[in-house]
């Protein structure tokens, strides 16, 4: 466990914060392991019958820890060593209802893995990016069949090539929330909406969620993504990526090949 993942159970809620605002709640792989194992319990303690993602600070989540990243395609770690798996294989078999307060900004895995919550609320001025194509990778979570499939295949593609932000009024308008809210009121309107979940039969909330998502295919899906995700961060084009970033410049692709 880290304590940049605060865990808690309350009225049969397991509440799961991303607790590292100092940095933007970005995501290491302790926090991906302590979040992996967190949903394992979830889905066998029988007591817990909902889960609850929130965050910390002025944002949700910067998504996965660039250093990582860098650190893969310098050579500097091998992709096996990285552990965003651990969270995203629990994401793809969970059965209980997941929900999502979202506030600030959410990037990559911080937009993805809402595709995979039953319910989400988020704030008016938040703002999703999916900039994987910027740092040449490609999407993960299932995200490349789950968002076109939500949000149609002309939004989902100017998300993930052009990495055209997303506020949270047109994430409720066009299906990724259910709703937005003043910042104010958005994790008191997730928390009321799983305690309403937890309150619900449990049995028949499961069966229903399991009719609505054919796991066998996202984890096909993730597991595809994975494989070229990882050749990808081994690339001339991946190296220029984290290289611009470590330098704050804009990446030129013009003279390095796929």
């Amino acid at each position: 466990m880290t304590e940049h993942i605060r865990v808690t159970v309350e009225d049969r809620v397991m509440r799961i914060a991303f607790n590292r605002p100092e940095k933007k709640n970005a995501i290491t792989n302790a926090m991906y392991v302590a979040m992996g194992e967190a949903l394992t319990r979830a889905e066998s303690d029988p007591q817990i019958r909902a889960v609850l993602f929130e965050a910390e600070g002025d944002a949700f989540t910067a998504g996965n820890d660039l250093a990582d990243f860098a650190a893969v395609a310098a050579g500097k770690m091998a992709r096996s060593e990285m552990k965003a798996h651990v969270f995203l294989e629990a994401l793809a078999r969970g059965q209980k209802p997941y929900v999502a307060a979202v506030q600030g900004f959410a990037v990559g895995v911080g937009v993805t893995m809402l595709m995979h919550c039953d319910l989400v609320y988020i704030a008016d001025d938040a703002k999703l990016t999916t900039p994987f194509v910027n740092l040449a990778l490609v999407p993960e979570a299932a995200s490349s069949w789950l968002i076109p499939a939500r949000i149609g295949h002309a939004r989902a593609f100017a998300m993930f090539a052009l990495g055209e932000p997303v506020d949270g009024r047109t994430a409720a308008s066009i299906g990724i929330a259910n709703a937005s809210l003043p910042v104010s009121e958005v994790r008191a309107k997730a928390w009321a909406a799983a305690q309403a979940l937890a309150s619900r039969p449990l049995g028949a909330v499961q069966a229903t969620k399991k009719l609505m998502r054919d796991a066998a295919a996202i984890s096909a899906v993730m597991s595809r993504e994975g494989e070229i995700f990882g050749q990808r961060l081994q690339t001339a084009e991946a190296a220029e990526a984290f290289r611009a970033f470590a330098e704050r410049r804009a990446p030129d692709f013009s003279k390095v090949s796929g």
